[in-house]
């Protein structure tokens, strides 16, 4: 027997599946560039199955990809044709992103040259520098009024200066960059050192930079445990915390190009579908989650540097930094030691400025 409830919604045979109207649902423009590398193909399905914008959620994917990569892009897009996503509303494929961010209400800039042999940080940002220019001006230029953004193209704190740079259009507070990544990793550790699941740790949250200069912060952290929920700190040793644990955070990428020969790029993936998941949906059970957001002064931190904050998610896409929390003098050493990286960063691109 089929009969349609109140919600929209049919039931039959003890199921439920919704009807017409109930997905009528307008879609959301996600765009992604360097969409057939190794972080874009790890990042796209995500997106298309639903793990980013929620089950409910119809997508429109609009692929960025640079003229020699598109044949790699093409098969992408065959790729996701054969997972027939029932969420995936359609798929563009662009070698422009004049075209390719067309009407976006989210914006991921994945693409980016990695660093070669010899290069340095600071080399690094002058290559990559001129990319985010031409990507921040098609960004202001043709994608939705309140577009979202988030750099993940390393280095992401600066790119996304860059980018944030050319809004006229775009306000400024939506060019974000991913240091959730760097949160991950902590919980992973915590989670791997006290015992528990990764869903057991809640409100760690990373200051600063996406460099070796990051600051992991665990004071607001909670595990919970079989026998209750306890601070990070109660939960595994301080010494701990203050060593192996801050020195793996720190400096993760490193280690997995040693162990791998790659980068990371199934955990970059997983880390901007979070960052994107929690500004639009929440941060569940935890109170707050890792942006890089431009600074409004907040803890002395220059203003409008792209600086990672502990954050809180008031309202779909509305983040707030946390205010007053209570900083030691070391941590804060170091909050200012990653902002003074930031600022060299931010001078090394200031023609670009």
């Amino acid at each position: 027997m089929t009969r349609v409830d109140d919600d929209g919604l049919i039931c039959y045979s003890g199921g439920v599946f919704r009807t017409m109207e109930s997905t009528m649902t307008k879609p959301i423009r996600v765009a992604v560039t360097g969409a057939a590398g190794q972080i874009g193909y790890s990042l796209i399905f995500s997106i298309a199955a639903g793990d980013m914008l929620g089950p409910d959620q119809p997508v429109i994917l609009q692929l960025v990809e640079l003229p020699v990569a598109m044949q790699a892009l093409e098969g992408v897009g065959m790729e996701l044709d054969d997972c027939a996503f029932p969420l995936l509303h359609s798929i563009e494929l662009a070698d422009d992103p004049m075209q390719g961010f067309k009407g976006a209400d989210v914006v991921m800039l994945v693409g980016a040259k990695p660093r070669g042999a010899g290069q340095d940080r600071s080399d690094l940002i002058k290559s990559n520098g001129p990319i985010f220019t031409g990507q921040g001006e098609a960004i202001d230029a043709v994608a939705a009024d309140d577009a979202k953004i988030i750099v993940v193209g390393n280095p992401c704190n600066t790119n996304a200066l860059i980018a944030q740079s050319r809004a006229k259009r775009i306000p400024k507070k939506n060019f974000t960059a991913m240091t959730r990544l760097d949160q991950n990793r902590a919980v992973g550790q915590i989670a791997r050192k006290a015992g528990v699941a990764p869903a057991d740790v809640h409100d760690v949250f990373v200051w600063g930079n996406h460099s070796d200069t990051m600051v992991p912060d665990v004071s607001l952290g909670t595990v919970r445990t079989g026998s209750g929920t306890k601070s990070v700190v109660e939960a595994v040793s301080a010494d701990w915390l203050g060593g192996d644990f801050d020195k793996t955070v720190r400096t993760r990428g490193k280690a997995i190009i040693v162990a791998r020969g790659k980068s990371s790029a199934a955990s970059a993936a997983m880390s901007a579908v979070n960052h994107i998941h929690d500004w639009f949906l929440g941060t569940g059970e935890s109170k707050i989650t890792s942006m890089a957001v431009p600074s409004d002064g907040s803890y002395g931190i220059p203003e409008g540097l792209i600086y990672s904050f502990p954050v809180k998610i008031t309202a779909p896409w509305q983040y707030e930094i946390v205010r007053d929390l209570k900083v030691d003098d070391a941590t804060k050493t170091r909050m200012m030691a990653s902002a003074k990286e930031l600022e060299e960063e931010r001078a090394a691109v200031a023609d670009l400025l």
